[in-house]
């Protein structure tokens, strides 16, 4: 790989997921291919390798890395939504599934992509380059109350009014182009007081415009069923989250799963029939070490759920 990369939590993902030789293992999410790598080590040469990313980059990565690899490799550029219902269609089964969700560093790093609110670059956001609508639109074309909305829902912003009025008087004068115009007009609507706290003043309106731009948390309401059903019984399912939307998200998904007898206290006997689908691996989500966020400060806010398939739903 030409880019050091430094896959989040790999360590813990590998153990609990516990991939084994001659399994098969779909990575959603390939980015720069660092938990790939390491999912591809533990499945061997009879194992195979199912790597999806909407990002044309990572298909570059990948064909680098499948050079590598002993195992069966195959890569889908689709979102995951559309190759997990792909695989799906096909009648593929899985052994292990892992969701490595947000973005990747080779994104964040990019800087011509606009994710960053640390370079100047034009307004985009898209992982995907074929969306129609990239952040640039959203900025300059949304009312006032649908920025707040986005910043105050997506992002948890604060200051989400204030900004997204002041938003709507820059743009007055000429669209906002450039990330670093974005920035100013951030900064100047965020109360001096709160400038230095807590982070970068644009970071969670930035945050909030990527997840808007490529429809993440839909994205993922779509995306965890489809893993789920194409897991074999004894399967697992991981995902790796980097805020508290996303991991709400993943939590509810696999509690529900996880409930058994849902029958009123007070009832002698059950009367639903219901059981679980899914044993979580670990009650609580797991969080990287002081070790991991001194040496990759990116991880900081990162949480791993996983789930171990143990039947069918049969409705």
């Amino acid at each position: 790989m030409t880019i050091p990369h430094v896959p989040v939590l790999a360590g813990e993902a590998i153990e609990l997921l516990a991939p084994q030789p001659g399994q098969t293992v779909v990575d959603c999410t390939f980015g720069a291919g660092g938990h790939a790598r390491l999912l591809a080590e533990r499945i061997g040469a009879t194992g195979t390798l199912i790597a999806i990313d909407r990002d044309p980059v990572a298909a570059e990565r990948f064909a680098e890395l499948a050079q590598e690899l002993t195992c069966t490799v195959r890569f889908i550029r689709a979102s995951f939504v559309d190759g997990l219902a792909q695989l799906r269609d096909e009648g593929l089964r899985a052994d292990v599934v892992l969701m490595d969700l947000g973005m990747s560093s080779m994104q964040i790093d990019t800087w011509q992509r606009g994710f960053s609110y640390s370079y100047d670059a034009p307004l985009d956001m898209r992982m995907d380059p074929d969306l129609e609508r990239s952040a640039h639109e959203l900025v300059n074309e949304s009312e006032a109350r649908h920025l707040e909305s986005i910043f105050r829902d997506l992002g948890e912003e604060r200051y989400a009014r204030p900004i997204a009025r002041a938003i709507v008087r820059a743009r007055q004068k000429g669209p906002i182009d450039s990330t670093i115009g974005l920035v100013d007009v951030i900064t100047r609507a965020v109360p001096a007081p709160a400038r230095f706290a807590g982070g970068h003043p644009a970071k969670r309106v930035f945050q909030a415009l990527r997840i808007a731009v490529n429809d993440e948390l839909g994205q993922l309401d779509d995306a965890l069923p489809l893993a789920w059903e194409i897991l074999h019984v004894g399967g697992k399912l991981g995902a790796i989250s980097f805020h508290s939307l996303e991991d709400r998200r993943v939590k509810r998904f696999l509690a529900a799963r996880a409930q058994g007898c849902i029958c009123p206290p007070d009832l002698p006997i059950c009367g639903c029939g219901r059981e679980p689908e899914a044993e979580l691996v670990s009650r609580r989500a797991i969080a990287p070490s002081p070790g991991e966020v001194a040496a990759n400060p990116r991880a900081r806010s990162a949480r791993l759920r996983v789930a171990s398939k143990v039947r069918e739903d049969h409705g």
